[in-house]
């Protein structure tokens, strides 16, 4: 015969309640929901939305103010550097070019260009031009010599979720904002569309997550990541405006926790949807400086006389 088993929560609810005195309290819980309505919406309305947003940029011409932090626990510090001015083009499908000014002067503090699968970073205050596919980077690198431009592009958009290798998934979070209505903290819930895709070799992997707050329903962040699961960039995106019925955030803050920097990009002037010509995306090695290929990770492959048809060529623009 088996033994008579009360359920212990049971037992322990009647032992309190048969006790003298007071043994326990109620309280009660106050959650502040952030102000205004919480909207609604299903995963292939936020598909859609997503889709629409990317269909509407096919290239930006804009005018940045550049602020760099770099360091962190790896580091053991953190250096901020002098915010800088700079221009960045876009264009679909997969070019970009971005170029950094020194403050005052306005020299080049860095020019580099990428045709989504190679690209090309110059630094004349260290006479060495930088190539290499897109994903290689340079371990210990100084935060110039760390930037990539294919960083930039994925920050600066929204992507199309592709049908025949994309899989989206539907999650909701909440997170602790600032209410600027009622000067409080306060729970906002969003919803987090997470994008697993297909590499060349068809295994699946989570490529990004793009995060929209529930009070518009608009997307303010998306958290891109490595193959191995690891976050690689995190992009946040503030104070959006309208360009000619296009609304497109004006401070856009990119994270990079492996590299350990942070850059800010205010945009102070942009053109969107504009012709944008081939040869404003080719960088040619300037002659004299020192050609580094991260591929090969030999710091003396050659100069700018190097043999014709090697990567210190034009980055080919793509039509």
């Amino acid at each position: 015969m088996r033994p008579f088993r009360f359920p212990v929560l049971g037992l322990i609810a009647a032992v309190l309640a048969s006790s003298p005195g007071c043994l326990f309290r109620t309280r009660t819980v106050q959650v502040r929901q952030i102000s205004g309505p919480i909207l609604t919406a299903t995963l292939g309305e936020l598909v859609n939305r997503i889709n629409s947003d990317a269909a509407k940029v096919q290239s930006l011409d804009a005018t940045v103010n550049i602020d760099t932090s770099v360091g962190g626990a790896k580091k053991g510090e953190i250096t901020d550097y002098k915010e800088i001015s700079g221009y960045i083009l876009l264009r679909r499908p997969s070019m970009l070019r971005m170029i950094g000014l020194f403050p005052i002067v306005h020299n080049r503090a860095f020019d580099m260009v990428s045709d989504g699968n190679l690209f090309k970073l110059w630094i004349p205050v260290k006479n060495k031009f930088y190539v290499g596919h897109n994903d290689v980077v340079k371990p210990g690198a100084s935060a110039l010599e760390a930037l990539r431009p294919q960083v930039f592009y994925d920050a600066l958009q929204l992507q199309r979720i592709d049908p025949e290798k994309d899989v989206a998934v539907l999650e909701s979070e909440t997170v602790m904002v600032f209410d600027e209505k009622t000067k409080r903290v306060a729970q906002m819930p969003n919803y987090v569309v997470d994008i697993i895709t297909k590499d060349a070799n068809g295994n699946y992997y989570l490529q990004r997550k793009v995060i929209f707050g529930r009070s518009d329903l608009v997307p303010d962040r998306q958290v891109f990541y490595d193959k191995a699961g690891n976050v690689a960039t995190e992009a946040n995106y503030q104070k959006l405006k309208d360009f000619n019925g296009i609304t497109f955030p004006t401070v856009i803050e990119i994270k990079r926790p492996q590299e350990e920097y942070d850059i800010t990009l205010t945009i102070t002037k942009l053109t969107l949807n504009e012709s944008l010509k081939d040869d404003q995306f080719a960088l040619d090695q300037p002659p004299g400086s020192q050609l580094i290929d991260l591929d090969q990770q030999n710091v003396n492959a050659g100069t700018a006389n190097g043999p014709a048809g090697s990567r210190a060529q034009a980055v080919p623009a793509q039509p």
